[in-house]
């Protein structure tokens, strides 16, 4: 049982507080990455950066892509269940504490992940781990605080459907992956919020929440301190008692399969003061975070760019991307068009999602194969060096720009240690996409275009395209996978 611990504070001119010498032998430190695994499993990562703020969080294996039948759900539930009652203290007195520290703290699930983050004085670091780990390890779940978050739950899912910029991409993995892994809603569907209870939520946790599931990271504190810290707050969790059983649970179960494949739904009937438009996601299988082309793809994605009709323009706001320039500049009845990239441990998702005005959603879909169809041509049109280099720089200097956050840097810190099991440096990310060339970028366009990626799940290789619009819209567009396939994308 964890107990709440007072606020403390580092002594002065103090560099390094604690020792890793003190800790057992069985752990494995290194030092090129600073990460640390705990010999109940628990790895530990630290980038110790400068500054006033220090980021911490604790990231669990588990999302929406891992859940069965039975725990359909759980994980958008559970992620509004955090930072409630514990065995110590009140959901009152959570809320108390917290107000005290103050800083930013957060609870979000993924289709991969759940992550419990904080940004607090370096103060008051050792405070918040011992909140965390109560919030992580050592909830209460009480029956009434499950129903509120039901409540909660219900209200967002209504909230959402009526959005399609929010549910469409949801639409796109459930038909990018039907009925397996990425294909999972991330959503609660609707007809299981009566079927989640407080024990539902408990088996979840009971499955996921084992320590060889977690990373315990920092961003801003020393690895001596944070290990001596993660040591006391998560050290005294028990092994799991099959470690060759269960580290099969450290990867998915089953290869995320890509079927592709076309979803067609008409206007949302939640009123509303917006006009109504066409919608249109367009998309391929994409890359693994961990393949080598991920830097290739990333820069892709940049330079097709993209952004909404009422762009201001100017450095790094997407003007001199092709969507931006030979879309929206050009085509007045088109709203909007963004370049998206999606990727995951073992597949991804890369295409354009695009509005324009209802009348107009015939031709939109040739607008947006013509542009992809570029990327891929090595003649008139197709891609240039001072392009590339202009979209490299901007990715570069994107990636840069957003580790400035703590909160980022920190997020980056933990799920990098989750799906590598290592740290990779701006600094090597920042080289690898400085290496690239046309051609790369141009290859992977044509491995990701064409549907040659050949990802552990064996995808199919085909389009997958989710619509919105009227009865009569969707029938002016008449063959949407074959209008892609006679482009000679996908396969």
């Amino acid at each position: 049982m964890l107990r709440a611990i007072p606020r403390l504070r580092a002594a002065k001119g103090s560099r390094r507080l604690f020792s890793t010498a003190r800790l057992t032998k069985k752990q494995d430190v290194s030092e090129l990455d600073c990460i640390t695994t705990l010999p109940n499993g628990v790895r530990v990562a630290t980038e110790a950066l400068p500054g006033h703020f220090s980021g911490l969080g604790v990231y669990v294996n588990a999302g929406s892509r891992y859940e069965t039948d039975k725990l359909r759900g759980c994980s958008h539930i559970i992620d509004r269940l955090a930072f409630k009652s514990t065995s110590t203290r009140s959901a009152s007195s959570m809320l108390e504490s917290l107000e005290r520290l103050g800083g930013n703290m957060q609870c979000a699930s993924s289709r991969e992940s759940i992550m419990y983050q904080s940004a607090v004085f370096n103060t008051d670091v050792p405070s918040m781990l011992g909140i965390l780990a109560e919030t992580v390890l050592d909830p209460v779940i009480t029956q009434s605080e499950v129903e509120e978050q039901l409540q909660t739950a219900a209200y967002e899912i209504s909230e959402i459907w009526a959005k399609p910029e929010l549910i469409l991409p949801e639409l796109l993995h459930s038909t990018a992956f039907q009925g397996n892994t990425l294909g999972n809603p991330l959503l609660c569907p609707e007809e299981r919020l009566q079927h989640i209870t407080a024990d539902t939520i408990k088996e979840y946790r009971k499955q996921f929440y084992t320590p060889e599931r977690m990373v315990v990271a920092f961003a801003g504190v020393e690895h001596d301190a944070a290990l001596k810290l993660a040591q006391q707050y998560f050290g005294h969790l028990p092994p799991s008692p099959a470690p060759g059983i269960l580290s099969s649970l450290l990867t998915p179960k089953q290869a995320a399969h890509y079927t592709g494949g076309l979803l067609t739904m008409p206007p949302s009937t939640v009123p509303t003061h917006l006009p109504s438009y066409f919608h249109l996601h367009l998309a391929f299988e994409g890359l693994p975070i961990t393949d080598p082309d991920v830097y290739a793809l990333a820069v892709l994605q940049t330079l097709l760019g993209g952004g909404g009709s009422f762009s201001a323009g100017g450095p790094g706001k997407g003007m001199y991307s092709r969507i931006y320039t030979n879309v929206l500049n050009h085509f007045g009845w088109i709203e909007s068009a963004v370049t998206f990239n999606h990727s995951y441990t073992d597949s991804g998702l890369f295409g354009i999602a695009a509005t324009c005005h209802p009348e107009a959603g015939h031709a939109l879909i040739n607008v947006l194969l013509k542009e992809l169809q570029s990327t891929i041509s090595g003649g008139y049109k197709g891609l240039d060096r001072e392009e590339v280099e202009r979209a490299k720089n901007q990715l570069r200097s994107s990636l840069l720009m957003n580790l400035e956050s703590r909160m980022v840097e920190l997020e980056d810190l933990g799920r990098q240690v989750q799906v590598y099991g290592r740290r990779v440096s701006a600094q090597e990310m920042s080289e690898e996409i400085k290496k690239l060339r046309v051609e790369d970028v141009r290859r992977v366009a044509e491995r990701v275009l064409k549907g040659g990626v050949q990802n552990p799940g064996k995808g199919k290789g085909g389009p997958t395209v989710v619509v919105q619009g009227t009865e009569k819209a969707v029938q002016d567009m008449g063959d949407i996978l074959g209008t892609v396939r006679a482009a000679k994308l996908g396969r």
